[in-house]
């Protein structure tokens, strides 16, 4: 997600510099996916009740995809936003 870097912002491709589609904005910020793979890894990440931290001795940055989402987006107090955004996502292509 370190792609796109303004918040305020819709995420676009970076390779051909169109809006994605799979896209919402909420009061944090944009909630994006690439697929409908990579929407629903979203969804098991926010959706998990314990997340696994890097290990103490491990200081080298991960390069996860997970790893690399907004604090907003890892924080608890915002679970039910981000889900519903992801849920919006997801009614959106069953309209299209």
């Amino acid at each position: 997600m370190a792609l796109h870097r303004d918040r305020d912002e819709p995420a676009t491709d970076p390779y051909f510099g169109v809006r994605l589609w799979l896209q919402t904005e909420t009061r944090h910020g944009w909630v994006w996916a690439y697929n409908l793979e990579h929407l629903d890894l979203l969804r098991r990440f926010v959706q998990a009740p314990l997340r696994e931290g890097i290990p103490c001795h491990d200081h080298g940055r991960k390069m996860t995809v997970v790893a690399r989402l907004p604090a907003w987006m890892q924080q608890a107090k915002n679970r039910d936003e981000v889900l519903r955004a992801i849920a919006r996502i997801h009614a959106s292509l069953l309209h299209a």
